[in-house]
């Protein structure tokens, strides 16, 4: 009994107390990290609350990223968009605690915003740094800031040899990218997919529909899966590197969501769509490796999504219970609310544990390379 009511002591004092200033997770979890963890987490909540939050009702209700302000470059600058990517392209070096970090302070702001830059910086970035060629890497990752004028006299300088990724600037946001799996029958049984690539003189040929792809309407740079040999299964399947603009590539209307909209989702469209040989992005054949190796990494941090969602939720919760007055309390002195809110509380804290759990595995099993 003597536990009970200390619990119960505590519960209610939570609810008395003044909301604090700051963004640090209230009821914070912050005694997972460490201090370089802790720091990352406090400048990337600041920086979602004070540059994408403001934006979030709008998004949600226009189903369209602000015009007024370019959220993509911001967590470029903010160095968001590369935290596994190698530093030498622009990248932070990180690993997947930080990623998931990221995304979950990033969907505490905004969950549409959340959701196309985890596309973005994971389904399409992190599968370019662990499967890509370093000619493939050079062209498509670097966050490169240089004047107008070094600019114009670089690209004249490469132009007549067709080189042209000092325009592609993915990790600096002033691109996006996209990943491009599901078909219209063809989700989670994804090697039934129908979308083919015939080999040709200096490349493939593609043709076929995908459905669903996050960014799809707005990206530059998406990472396509494709059947090099029907027959073959899922021995048959090659991913591939496509570029908006490419002969033969087209995007339907965007899709009207339910939710999470403002992230973009479309139906991509290949219509003898050639794409040149050195875009194949691991080997042919070999692009259900590419997408299983990678597969539970992006959905760990996918996974970290919810996580910033519920803590959206306990961040009006709790004003709310405490400046809410019936019967002359804050309904907050209730037990039935405390109940309820503390049901919320420990989901939120377990997920978050799970999802620690999940990086320190990868990190144990990845000596070196994780998290």
């Amino acid at each position: 009994m003597q536990r009970l009511s200390a619990v119960r002591s505590l519960t209610s004092s939570l609810f008395r107390k003044q909301p604090q200033r700051g963004f640090a997770t209230a009821f914070s979890t912050s005694f997972l990290f460490d201090d370089t963890q802790k720091q990352f987490k406090e400048s990337v909540a600041q920086f979602a609350q004070e540059n994408i939050a403001p934006y979030a009702s709008e998004i949600d209700r226009t189903n369209y990223f602000p015009k007024e302000v370019n959220l993509w470059k911001l967590m470029g600058d903010f160095s968001l968009h590369g935290i596994t990517a190698p530093e030498e392209y622009g990248g932070m070096g990180l690993g997947y605690l930080y990623h998931c970090i990221a995304m979950e302070e990033i969907s505490r702001a905004s969950g549409s915003v959340a959701l196309s830059y985890g596309a973005h910086s994971n389904l399409c970035i992190n599968q370019l740094v662990r499967h890509g060629t370093p000619a493939q890497k050079e062209k498509y990752l670097p966050k490169v800031s240089l004047p107008s004028h070094q600019f114009i006299f670089l690209y004249t300088l490469v132009a007549d040899f067709c080189i042209c990724y000092i325009l592609v600037k993915l990790i600096s946001g002033e691109h996006v990218g996209a990943l491009a799996m599901s078909e219209p029958n063809a989700g989670s049984d994804v090697v039934s997919m129908k979308c083919k690539a015939e080999r040709v003189d200096g490349g493939y040929i593609l043709n076929g529909n995908k459905m669903w792809c996050t960014n799809g309407p707005i990206a530059q740079t998406l990472v396509v899966y494709a059947k090099t040999d029907m027959a073959a299964r899922s021995k048959g399947i090659t991913a591939f590197i496509i570029e908006k603009g490419m002969s033969g590539y087209s995007t339907a209307q965007k899709l009207d969501k339910l939710g999470m909209r403002g992230s973009d989702t479309c139906e991509l469209v290949f219509e003898k769509c050639f794409v040149p040989e050195e875009n194949v992005l691991g080997q042919e054949g070999k692009g259900v490796y590419v997408m299983l190796s990678g597969l539970d990494l992006e959905r760990l941090v996918l996974a970290a999504g919810p996580l910033g969602l519920m803590q959206a939720c306990l961040d009006v919760v709790l004003p709310y219970v405490r400046q809410r007055e019936q019967f002359g309390q804050p309904i907050g002195q209730f037990q039935l609310i405390q109940v309820f809110y503390n049901a919320i509380r420990k989901v939120k804290y377990f997920s978050c544990c799970f999802c620690l759990n999940l990086c320190l595995s990868y990190l144990t099993q990845n000596a070196g390379k994780g998290c």
